[in-house]
C-alpha cells in the first residue's frame, strides 16, 4: 500500500525511498573509467537542464570556507563546491548516496573533510562547525523541518549562512501542472479499463488505496508529484512559509529559477524569476536561539 497521504510519514520511510531511488538512478559500473564517465555524463545532463545551479554556486564564495552539504544525490554539486575551494563535508540519510559520493570524490582524487551517513535531525558534527551550509532540493522532504533548522542553526558559526533550494509554491509547476493539469489528467485516467504507463499506473494504485478524492487533495497530491509517485513527502514554499519553518534564521535574499512544469512544454521559457520551480533562499542565523549543543548531547549519550 502506498504511504501517500499517511499521517505516519517517518524518517525511515523517507530514507528507504531515497536509498532505493537515488537521484540519477543509473547503476554505477565497476571500472574506474566507467564510474568517471557515468558521473561526467550525469553532470553534463544536470547542468545542461539546470544551468542556473552552476551560476548560483559561483556566487557563493566558498573558497577556504568550511562547508556542509545536506543531501548529496550523486555528488555533482559536492564536486563543484570542492573544485571552487570549499573545505567540504557531506551528510546524507542514505548509505547508497554516501557510497556513490565517496566513490566519485575518491576516484576523481578530490579532497574532502568528512562524509557521513546521518540525519540532519541529529547531525554528527560539533557546534559552530561550518561557515556555510548548503542544501539543494532536500529540506522540503523533511516533515520535522523545525527540528532540522534548529540543528542547522547549531552547526553554523554565528556569521555563517544557510543556502537552500526549496520547491516554490508560486510556480507554474505547482499552480498549473500539479494543482490543475495532473489532477484533471488522473481523474480522466481512473475510469479507463486498460493498463497505463508505469508512472500513471502507480498514481492510479495510490488513488485507489486511499480513495480518489482524498488522494487528489493538494496536501496529499503534492507528495507524489515532485519526485515520483511513491515519494513519501514533499512541501512547497513561499517566503512566509520559509520564515515560519526556519524561525532560527532571517531571510537575507532569495531568487527563483528553472521553468519546469511537466507535462507542460515550458522548459526554457522566460519568466523563471517569477514562476520558477526552484526557490533559492539565503538565511542568516539569529543570535540567542536555544539549541541543544553537540557536547551536551554527547555527554548525555555517554552517561
Amino acid at each position: 500500500m502506498s504511504n501517500v497521504g499517511s499521517p505516519a510519514i517517518t524518517e525511515a520511510k523517507i530514507r528507504d525511498f531515497w536509498n532505493e531511488n537515488p537521484c540519477g538512478e543509473h547503476l554505477i559500473g565497476e571500472a574506474r573509467e566507467t564510474v568517471i564517465r557515468f558521473f561526467d555524463a550525469y553532470d553534463e545532463y544536470r547542468y545542461r537542464v539546470e544551468p542556473h545551479i552552476l551560476r548560483c554556486i559561483d556566487q557563493l564564495d566558498v573558497r577556504g570556507k568550511s562547508v556542509l552539504e545536506i543531501g548529496l544525490g550523486q555528488g555533482a554539486d559536492s564536486e563543484q563546491l570542492i573544485r571552487r575551494g570549499a573545505h567540504w563535508s557531506g551528510l546524507d540519510l542514505t548509505p547508497e548516496s554516501v557510497h556513490r559520493v565517496r566513490t566519485r570524490l575518491t576516484w576523481k582524487e578530490l579532497p574532502f573533510d568528512d562524509l557521513q551517513v546521518g540525519s540532519i535531525l541529529d547531525a554528527p558534527f560539533p557546534d559552530k562547525s561550518f561557515d556555510l551550509i548548503f542544501s539543494h532540493g532536500v529540506l522540503h522532504h523533511i516533515p520535522d523541518i523545525q527540528l532540522a533548522q534548529k540543528e542547522i542553526h547549531r552547526l553554523l558559526k554565528p556569521e555563517g549562512t544557510l543556502i537552500v533550494m526549496l520547491y516554490s509554491k508560486y510556480s507554474l509547476n505547482y499552480l498549473a501542472s500539479i494543482a490543475l493539469v495532473r489532477r484533471l489528467g488522473l481523474l480522466g485516467l481512473m475510469a479507463l479499463p486498460i493498463s497505463l504507463p508505469p508512472f500513471w499506473e502507480t498514481h492510479r494504485k495510490n488513488a485507489r488505496s486511499i480513495g480518489l478524492f482524498q488522494y487528489l487533495k493538494l496536501k496529499n497530491f503534492i507528495h507524489s508529484n515532485t519526485d515520483g509517485p511513491n515519494n513519501p513527502y514533499s512541501k512547497v514554499y513561499d517566503l512566509a512559509a520559509v520564515a515560519s519553518d526556519f524561525p532560527c534564521f532571517s531571510i537575507e535574499k532569495h531568487h527563483k529559477h528553472f521553468m519546469h512544469a511537466p507535462p507542460l512544454p515550458v522548459h526554457g521559457w522566460p519568466g523563471e524569476g517569477l514562476l520558477g520551480w526552484h526557490l533559492w533562499v539565503h538565511l542568516k542565523p539569529l543570535a540567542n536561539r536555544a539549541t541543544n549543543s553537540y557536547a551536551s548531547r554527547v555527554q548525555v549519550d555517554d552517561d
